[in-house]
């Protein structure tokens, strides 16, 4: 294909163009600073701590009892380098960024911090992969359409997020930086579940089908708690301090209490809501309240209109019976619910 070399010409005035904005907009830039937490590497660990706690199911084949502990020692021995390297340079972001500090100068101190809590992160992952096995149990329990835990493992973007959020959330308890949300923002990239690595799960959770679930950073989660798709657990309102600027340090997500189902498209908002063990949310409720132990919130049954036809309405009451009247207007639009 023929290119005029004229039109090439321009091309240097843009570029001043559009580097004189990183001065104007700095917010948007990361230059001249020690470097951030690299993300190919961090969804490496994720993709290789996900080989360690469910073996045999994704990338390596073949393992056997016998030569599996030759390759989670080289995924581990992988792991403490890279988790040692990135937690650094999370560490060295939030000095700089936090308090100001030039952290930059002392990078092999943070290189020390980075190994004591990469080691410590890999010594709880026994703890995770029983906790995670609840997991699976909850979700084959919770769907009659499973046929075992290998589909669960295999094909189930609840498992996966749950995952993911459980890893991230260690690495909060160990207070790193930034890596734990870019671990579960590409969860949600990669399941469309979006929850909080602070967030606080307790065991045996199941999120059925799970497309557009939010779980928001305070929230509090019991045990053999299921969440459908579509499930919001929010914040009511975002406070401000005296200055204008929003208050983080508060609880602003509700809390679930032990065996509460949750059904599609319900959305529950604020730090002071709890919703009780035993309780079942229905679908698309909004809740911004307390709801009691044992209690099934629903909406209205609404009415519905079926027009099979020309001139005829079909209209079914709350409890399910039908009765004919003539139509307002006359389109043909089929049946319809």
């Amino acid at each position: 294909m023929a290119t005029d070399v004229r039109l090439k010409e321009d091309l240097p005035a843009l570029t001043d163009e559009i580097v004189e904005t990183y001065t104007a907009v700095s917010r948007m830039n990361h230059l001249g600073h020690c470097p951030l937490p690299k993300y190919e590497e961090v969804v490496a660990a994720i993709q290789d701590l996900k080989d360690i706690i469910y073996p045999g199911y994704r990338r390596r084949e073949g393992l056997q009892i016998g030569n599996v502990i030759y390759h989670v020692g080289n995924l581990i021995d992988g792991l403490h380098d890279l988790l040692t390297t990135q937690i650094a340079r999370a560490l060295l972001h939030e000095a700089r960024v936090e308090r100001g500090v030039d952290a930059c100068r002392n990078q092999e101190d943070y290189q020390a911090q980075g190994q004591k809590i990469a080691i410590a992160f890999l010594g709880r992952i026994p703890a995770l992969r029983r906790r995670l096995a609840t997991d699976v149990q909850a979700a084959f329990e919770g769907d009659p359409a499973c046929t075992g835990s290998d589909e669960v493992i295999l094909c189930y973007p609840g498992l996966e997020a749950v995952t993911v959020y459980r890893l991230a959330h260690e690495l909060c308890r160990l207070n790193v930086p930034f890596i734990p949300r870019m671990m579960t923002e590409w969860a949600h990239r990669e399941t469309g579940i979006d929850i909080h690595p602070g967030a606080v799960i307790g065991h045996h959770f199941f999120i059925d089908h799970g497309t557009g679930v939010v779980v928001g950073e305070t929230s509090q989660i019991g045990n053999h708690v299921k969440l459908y798709q579509g499930v919001t657990l929010g914040a009511l309102s975002f406070p401000t301090d005296a200055n204008g600027n929003l208050i983080r340090s508060m609880k602003r997500h509700p809390t679930l209490e032990d065996r509460v189902v949750v059904y599609a498209n319900a959305t529950i908002l604020g730090g002071k809501t709890v919703i009780g063990h035993d309780a079942v949310v229905g679908s698309s409720v909004w809740l911004t309240h307390r709801v009691e132990p044992h209690t099934t919130v629903t909406i209205e049954t609404p009415s519905l209109r079926l027009r099979p036809g020309l001139g005829t309405d079909i209209v079914a009451d709350a409890n399910g019976g039908l009765a004919t009247r003539e139509s307002a207007d006359h389109l043909d639009l089929g049946a319809w619910i």
